[in-house]
């Protein structure tokens, strides 16, 4: 090899990216960048994409010529335009005419290969690179011409004449030590001037007329990077940097993860895995000639310039992290071959992986169970025909005799995978990931992992891609904290109370108990409303106050952006399904049967549930038999605590004395606050209507007291316990003698129904007279030697509800262990603090598993 090959040129290699040239105004950002470099006296030569999406457009242009539309000559006049008005905005007036004139130029001969195609309607690969290279070819000439006249003296490069290729148009592969031997050829003559190359173009080797030219070929796309590395390596350049629009390689595509961030630095290998697992930053064949000739390489952003950056090298992060990165494909097909040929018979892979090859079918991912007896691979969804047809017809002859069952095609799916060098050896990694996966409900279609520990891939349903994306990353990456996604429905006063409360405690749980809670979706029966992403720098409390202020006033604030729909359960539901957010909790505020039927399809969905609501778990013994079989089946929580006794530990006291072996012989309780009060304030000098009347004012009873009085609540709470303790008994096994006289249970309203009650004081009145001396009516219910029970009941001082005051709520559990003192729990058995908080308490109690 001569003294020109091995030359070193001591010089950075910089490329620049499309959405980077994408206006004027970014542009001039890049020569503000540029004249930095120059002016630390740094020696550079810089790459530059097509304007963004030029590239598209072409190829736009050139499939309606083929096709006989005569719009093409449309994009082409608007491509024509965009060029002519970036020239006339970056460039001098006294030096813009020459290059509008060659611009003139560049774009006849674009022209009149779109009329050739559409006369002859055809269009080549061959035919088409060249039409696409027209995209860098314009972009680079202008903006060599913006930076010599603003001080940067600048060249123009066509790589057409140094970069050489063979003839595999679309996805050339480069002649390197032609390549390299024309770089370093070309850069030790032209040593004064700044080399602007046009990306992703090369030319065939000796094909053209002259010895330097030849047929255009393109280097795929995302070639721009792969143009840049190509000069590094033929320069032995000491530094490549390719400037984007994101801060960096992440941790993950910031599109899906919102709390991905920046890799400080990767090893080529580890950037080599992201980028084949569809990392957009990097494309894949440029760290080929980097890894060639060890050139580090620094990721950057061109809207933020002075940020560090990543930096792919050898040297291995030091991070704590085991993984580097996730990454993922959005859109594969699992392709699997199955049957008894396969077992223990040699060559079956090389076979299928020949038919393939043969195909030009490229696999993405590979794995075979143990027996031998199945082989899958993911291959890209326009390949999955071919690649069946290209599998089936090597194994003709094992499919015709049935030792082999025909491909099967397995769509709408995609590849996620975990990398990182740290990786190996490291014990636990794959068991985080796929326990991150089972508490979100993400099911694992076919995993594999090579025996470098450098990745673990999984192909999961298309659908739950962005769920597993960021429950991976909280896993890896944020594995001190665990964003809740709340999705709440009800904000009245149980509802509106949780919000605050959530609010309240919001930094507290972040700081201490490492939750981090999102009102992800709140619906009231007028008004559903969704915060956007996009939440700015203000915090859950102002946002939850927002979102509550438009659902209750209708006011929308104009610092904010939110999603408001008219309220449809419906849609709510179906929204928050297609939303998909890994660790959501539906939160049910009302008493609404409709909401109630919802759950099963939610618990379905992977989502938790937390509610009060106690018509799903009082309706039919099947109904709550399936709902907590779903739940348990999916992984994830149907936490109900607050059916029973509002913020009182009672269904969780309850499980915890039958999980421990205990036997439960005997649970009682005055289970409704509102019946609390009134029979602990109803003495012989009191009128029973006038207490009645009082506990409503209060805001103690429902709307229509009755279904307080006649036991339709307590009824509901008491069949929950019944059947938490095990009994599976239905609403008419619950035994009930009505207090109330007929007139008041048949009153049509409740403005008569307290008519009547007031005409019913005297049969109350004789009831409370004949009552022994220190003794009270308590409304108790009961649930004893399998039977369930309730009504009012005279106790004395020695009963433990005798001490009942106020509104609370007393619960009574006989058990083999507590059997002569029997355990109480005892406290506010109603009011929107004390059930919100329940509710509060059982979110928090997700989130701690979840972590």
């Amino acid at each position: 090899m001569s003294k020109v090959q091995t030359q070193t040129f001591f010089m950075k290699v910089l490329k620049f990216g499309g959405s980077s040239v994408a206006k004027p105004e970014r542009i001039m950002q890049i020569v503000a960048i540029l004249k930095k470099y120059l002016e630390r006296g740094d020696k550079f030569t810089v790459v530059f994409s097509a304007f963004g999406g030029v590239t598209d457009g072409l190829i736009d242009m050139a499939k309606k010529a083929e096709h006989g539309d005569v719009t093409y000559l449309v994009a082409f006049e608007q491509v024509k335009e965009r060029h002519n008005a970036a020239a006339k905005a970056l460039i001098q007036k006294d030096k813009l005419q020459p290059v509008l004139f060659s611009l003139e130029k560049n774009l006849d001969d674009l022209l009149n290969v779109l009329k050739g195609i559409y006369l002859i309607q055809e269009v080549s690969l061959r035919t088409l690179d060249y039409v696409v290279s027209f995209g860098e070819r314009l972009s680079n000439f202008i903006i060599t011409h913006t930076l010599d006249s603003n001080g940067v003296p600048a060249e123009f490069l066509d790589a057409r004449y140094i970069i050489k290729t063979d003839r595999n148009f679309g996805a050339a592969k480069v002649d390197f030590p032609e390549t390299e031997k024309r770089i370093a050829q070309y850069y030790a003559k032209h040593t004064d001037k700044i080399q602007i190359v046009t990306g992703f173009i090369g030319s065939v080797k000796g094909s053209g007329r002259g010895k330097d030219f030849g047929l255009t070929t393109t280097l795929g796309r995302g070639g721009s990077d792969y143009t840049a590395a190509i000069l590094a390596a033929g320069l032995n350049a000491e530094v490549i940097e390719i400037w984007t629009d994101v801060d960096g390689v992440l941790t993950a595509d910031p599109r899906k993860v919102k709390k991905a961030f920046t890799i400080p630095t990767m090893t080529y290998a580890e950037a080599m895995e992201m980028s084949h697992f569809g990392a957009k930053v990097i494309y894949p064949p440029t760290l080929v000639p980097a890894l060639r000739k060890k050139i580090p390489l620094y990721i950057k952003n061109t809207f933020n310039p002075d940020y560090v950056g990543t930096l792919v090298s050898t040297q291995k992060n030091k991070s704590e992290h085991a993984v580097q990165g996730i990454s993922s494909i959005s859109n594969v097909s699992l392709l699997t071959i199955s049957g008894s040929g396969l077992f223990g018979t040699p060559g079956v892979a090389g076979r299928m992986f020949t038919a393939l090859s043969n195909n030009g079918i490229n696999v993405i991912l590979i794995t075979q169970g143990s027996s031998e007896s199945s082989i899958s691979f993911a291959v890209q969804p326009n390949d999955a025909a071919k690649a069946k047809k290209s599998v089936d017809s090597a194994f003709e002859n094992e499919l015709k005799n049935g030792s082999v069952n025909p491909l099967v095609i397995e769509a709408e799916l995609s590849v996620i995978a975990i990398v990182g060098e740290n990786m190996r050896f490291r014990q636990g990694i794959a068991g985080t990931m796929f326990e991150a996966l089972g508490k979100n409900g993400v099911n694992c279609i076919a995993i594999a992992q090579g025996s470098s520990e450098l990745n673990i891939s999984v192909v999961v349903p298309r659908s739950d891609e962005s769920k597993a994306l960021n429950a991976l990353h909280e896993a890896f990456f944020l594995s001190d904290t665990m964003t809740l996604n709340l999705f709440i429905v009800g904000t009245g006063l149980i509802g509106s109370t949780l919000l605050k409360q959530i609010s309240k405690q919001a930094a507290f749980l972040k700081a201490h108990h490492s939750i981090e809670l999102k009102v992800a979706g709140l619906s009231n029966s007028r008004k559903m409303v969704f915060p956007n992403d996009e939440r700015g720098t203000r915090n859950d409390e102002q946002i939850n106050a927002e979102l509550l202020k438009i659902l209750n006033e209708g006011e929308q604030s104009e610092s904010s952006s939110f999603i408001v729909h008219r309220s449809s359960l419906h849609t709510f539901v179906e929204k928050m399904q297609k939303m998909n957010l890994p660790s959501a909790i539906f939160i049910d505020c009302t008493s609404n049967a409709s909401v109630a039927h919802t759950y099963k399809d939610i618990l379905s969905s992977s989502i938790s549930i937390v509610t009060p609501n106690k018509i799903a778990n009082s309706g039919s013994y099947a109904q709550y038999l399936d709902l907590k079989s779903v739940a348990r089946k999916k992984g994830v929580k149907f936490m109900y605590e607050t059916n029973v006794g509002a913020g009182l530990p009672v269904i969780s006291t309850l499980n915890d004395l039958m999980n421990s072996g205990d036997n439960i012989l005997k649970i009682e309780g005055v289970l409704s606050g509102s019946l609390s009060y009134i029979f602990n304030n109803f003495t012989k000098d009191t009128r029973f209507s006038d207490i009645v009347k009082k506990a409503q004012t209060l805001g103690y009873t429902e709307p229509d007291p009755r279904t307080d009085l006649m036991g339709i609540d307590v009824k509901r709470k008491l069949l929950i316990l019944a059947r938490e303790s095990g009994l599976p008994l239905e609403e008419n096994d619950v035994q009930f003698h009505s207090f109330l006289p007929k007139s008041c249970v048949e009153a049509p309203d409740v403005e008569t129904f307290f008519k009547e009650l007031k005409l019913a004081d005297d049969h109350f009145s004789k009831l409370i007279q004949v009552l022994p001396e220190g003794n009270k009516f308590s409304f108790i219910a009961k649930v004893e030697n399998g039977k369930a029970s309730m009504g009012l009941e005279t106790v004395d001082a020695k009963n433990p509800f005798y001490t009942l005051d106020g509104s609370d709520n007393m619960i009574v559990f006989t058990t083999e262990r507590y059997y002569e003192r029997p355990l109480v729990v005892r406290g506010p058995g109603a009011g929107s603090e004390v059930t919100a908080a329940g509710i509060f308490a059982e979110i928090i109690s997700i989130g701690k598993y979840l972590l």
